[in-house]
Formats: structure tokens, sequence, C-alpha cells
């Protein structure tokens, strides 16, 4: 054993450079952990509103597009469908979609800012499979309904409005997303000029 004085000062300057460098290496590391925690571009990009160009969309035709890794779906409604929609409000379990999940511009009859389009997410409201929609051949599940939405998975009916019938699975109308017209032939889904 050495009898050697004790040279604190390099002592110091050993225990503070191993704390220099651990600082630097733990923030090395914690950067990188940091940043991971905000959403990648591509999930921002998913929750972004979506423009759907309406202008080549005839009457009686439905285009999805999707928001929020949902579809959603635009459909222009014939005056006939528009018609029919005040017809079957008897066999509506929310005709007036009194239910709080629809925005204000849902409730009327229409369920739509303008009448004549319809947009909606096209997820049933009972377990989330998509409803296919039958322009033609819906009276076959609805008698005396001609067009509306079908969920085959457990059976939920929904007319062109996307209010759901009675007596299927379904609790709820299907969801309107917020929405706006940005002019008579583009609509932006996802936003709907009013701040959240």
């Amino acid at each position: 054993m050495s009898n050697a004085p004790v040279d604190t000062g390099r002592r110091r300057f050993l225990t503070w450079s191993t704390v220099a460098v651990g600082g630097v290496g733990a923030a090395f590391t914690a950067v990188p952990f940091i940043k991971s925690w905000n959403p990648s571009a591509k999930a921002k990009a998913a929750g972004a509103p979506v423009e759907v160009d309406i202008s080549k969309l005839e009457p009686g035709q439905l285009i999805r597009v999707e928001w929020r890794g949902k579809p959603v779906w635009v459909v222009k409604r014939t005056k006939q469908t528009l018609d029919a929609l005040a017809t079957h409000d008897d066999k509506l379990r929310d005709p007036a979609s009194d239910e709080p999940q629809q925005p204000d511009y849902a409730h009327n009859g229409y369920r739509s800012i303008k009448p004549e389009i319809f947009v909606a997410v096209g997820i049933c409201t009972h377990l989330g499979c998509s409803p296919s929609y039958l322009p033609d051949s819906f009276g076959e599940q609805v008698q005396g309904v001609t067009s509306g939405f079908f969920c085959p998975c457990h059976g939920s009916k929904f007319d062109m409005a996307g209010r759901v019938f009675q007596g299927v699975p379904a609790p709820l109308n299907l969801v309107i997303p917020p929405y706006q017209f940005l002019s008579d032939t583009t609509i932006l889904v996802g936003a709907d000029g009013k701040e959240a």
C-alpha cells in the first residue's frame, strides 16, 4: 500500500468529466425517445381533413373516401329518394336524429347540409362492420323502402339518410362526420368551419 498523497484535483476532474459525458449520453438517448411521442407525419395526415370532388357524382351514385382510417360515403340522392325519406319514419328508431352524436346540420329529415348530398361514416354503429349500399334492391330488406344500406354482419338496416330501422342490432343512426362545402363541387370532410 502506498502512502502517496491523493490528488484531489485530478479526482474532481475525472468525476466532473464522467458526469459531463454521462449527461451528454443521456441527452442523446432522451431526444429520440421524446421525439417518438410526437405523431408521425403519416399519423397527422391520417387525421387531416379530406377534400372530395363531387363534380362527376351522378344521381344515385356513392363514392368512398378515407378519413381518419374510416370509410366515408358521399351519395348524390335523387329527388325520388329525397321524397321517400319522409314515408317510413314510423319504422325508424331515431327518425328525428335526436341522439347526441349528430352535428347540428344533421338535425333535419335529410341529415345533411344540402338535401341531395349525403355524407356519412360508412361504419355500422353496432360492431363496426361496413354496410353495403343497395340503391335498387333494399326493398328485400325493408318492405316499401327501395334504397338504403344493409350491414351483412348482423343485419342492421339504414335508410338513405343513414337512420337506423327498428328491430336491428345497431343502436344509433350512422355517424355524420364534420364536413363543409368549399364550393358547389368540393366537400371538405373532417372540418365544418367550427373550432373544436
